[in-house]
């Protein structure tokens, strides 16, 4: 008989492998045919999720969310405590006990064992190293400015073998192919390590491409494709690209160089959708493809211009909150496409059931719920998102732009957001509040909190009644366990960053 969605009940049908591809920085507003014709297909050969929305506006702690099944005030990784707790459970650990191969390629300095994120894989390579090695010189990759790239270069050069470590900033800093940032290596990587592995074992790979983020250095043949009327690649690419610094007003970019820079945003999301197809191929040619669940999703979005910033920090519009998420495989094969809301953090649960895992230990502490066709899971009324603590800090902000704006003053707060089909409201801990009519104003312009009191009331609650009031929080600095503990190394790495 037919289930609640119209279908007719069929038994629950499981997969061999998991594949899941996170598109950093791909926001869902600039996900179309155009640019990525790759993610279309696999949309229309499977299922697009069109209201799936990141818990954070930032790469760690979305990821921790998508590993652990947690919300960030759950999970405490954010800004102030930049370390995936240890008590918590992931989903990699989860496959790996149930058999799985486990493998993890990430292009991001956030995501390796030096911020908890290797719990499970049997092996997490680093894309942004030549050569693979246990000194990870990432903290020269994150440094925002040549200054603090100097600083984590002199401090960290000889943690390990200084050759290697020498060899690794050169070749992230100056010698990686033009207009990539390590997908290319990874999808090489891939097909290479799915032509030469024992073939027993059902794996799970975790992929991260990290192409769409700042600084957006797209090839000159897809740039071109997107770039507005009139512009040239070399006017483009000459634009500073520097969020913290336009936040700081340090200097001011026009209407057309948003322009120009959001074409180059949509060649990298073509780019990189290239590389989908790459990693499609391999699969396809090791045999695997149709024994696969291949699930593609950006981590967070990006603002381009909108709302007056640029970047993904210190707010929690849609602008940075929707994503793309795409399942293709498996009993996500129809072309359906679903407008229920959905959180990233239900790809534990979705992902466990769609292999016929069950981890007790990771259902047990998560908040995610399965997207399967024939999940009994209920659907969402409402979606969550939390900002926990501002990246970088405004002290970080200090130390480097000297005296800064007030408007950034005013980002030194926390932030949550609710979100339903029909409004979203955002508050934080120093009294801020908006409220949006999403069905007569989707791009979040007009502030209608008080007009409509009571509709911000009611939402406030909603918050509350999912997280602890901001009044009870403010006593923990991240929510996270005080046992927590990060090696000797990563807190040097952290302190010489601002992070600590």
């Amino acid at each position: 008989m037919p289930d609640g969605n119209g279908r007719e009940d069929e038994p629950h049908r499981t997969v061999r492998n998991v594949v899941l591809v996170v598109l950093d920085t791909a926001r869902a507003k600039s996900v179309d045919t155009k640019p990525m014709p790759t993610l279309t297909g696999l949309a229309e050969a499977g299922t697009a999720f069109e209201s799936a929305f990141a818990t954070a506006p930032w790469t760690l702690p979305s990821h921790a969310s998508l590993f652990t099944g947690t919300y960030p005030s759950e999970h405490g990784t954010h800004g102030g405590h930049t370390y995936l707790n240890a008590d918590l459970r992931t989903l990699p650990e989860a496959f790996a006990d149930a058999g799985f191969e486990t493998i993890g390629v990430s292009n991001n300095t956030w995501i390796t064992e030096e911020f908890g994120f290797d719990r499970g894989f049997d092996d997490l390579r680093k894309g942004w190293q030549y050569i693979q090695s246990d000194a990870d010189m990432g903290a020269v990759v994150r440094g925002e400015n040549l200054r603090e790239k100097l600083v984590a270069m002199r401090n960290r050069l000889f943690d390990g073998n200084p050759l290697v470590n020498t060899a690794n900033v050169l070749y992230s800093e100056f010698a990686q192919p033009s207009g990539d940032d390590g997908a290319a290596r990874a999808t090489d990587w891939i097909a290479d390590w799915l032509d030469g592995r024992d073939g027993d074992r059902p794996f799970f790979l975790f992929c991260n491409f990290i192409e769409p983020h700042v600084e957006y250095d797209p090839p000159r043949e897809h740039a071109e494709r997107f770039l507005p009327d009139g512009a040239s690649y070399e006017d483009a690419t000459a634009i500073r690209q520097d969020p913290r610094a336009y936040d700081c007003e340090e200097y001011d970019l026009s209407d057309r160089e948003f322009a120009m820079l959001r074409g180059l945003y949509r060649a990298e999301l073509a780019y990189v959708d290239h590389q989908l197809g790459q990693l499609r191929t391999a699969l396809e040619d090791a045999g695997e493809w149709e024994d696969t669940l291949f699930v593609v999703c950006g981590d967070h979005g990006e603002h381009i211009g909108e709302h007056g910033f640029f970047g993904h920090q210190y707010n929690l519009y849609d602008t940075v909150l929707n994503v793309p998420l795409v399942f293709c495989g498996g009993p996500f094969a129809d072309g359906e496409r679903r407008h229920d809301l959905v959180q990233l953090l239900d790809l534990p649960a979705t992902l466990l059931e769609t292999a016929g895992v069950d981890d007790p230990a990771l259902r047990e502490q998560w908040s995610s719920r399965s997207l399967h066709p024939n999940s009994s899971d209920d659907a969402r009324e409402a979606v969550f998102a939390e900002y926990v603590a501002p990246q970088p800090s405004i002290e970080r902000l200090e130390a480097r732009f000297g005296e800064i704006p007030d408007r950034v003053r005013t980002f030194d707060r926390r932030l949550r957001a609710v979100r339903t089909s029909e409004y979203k409201y955002v508050c934080g801990d120093d009294g801020f509040e908006r409220l949006h009519h999403l069905q007569a104003e989707p791009l979040e312009h007009t502030d209608s909190s008080d007009d409509d009191t009571e509709r911000a009331r009611t939402l406030r609650r909603r918050l509350e009644e999912r997280f602890d009031p901001f009044e009870a929080a403010s006593g923990s600095d991240d929510g996270a366990s005080a046992d927590v503990e990060i090696r000797a190394g990563t807190k040097d790495r952290l302190a010489e960053l601002g992070y600590l």
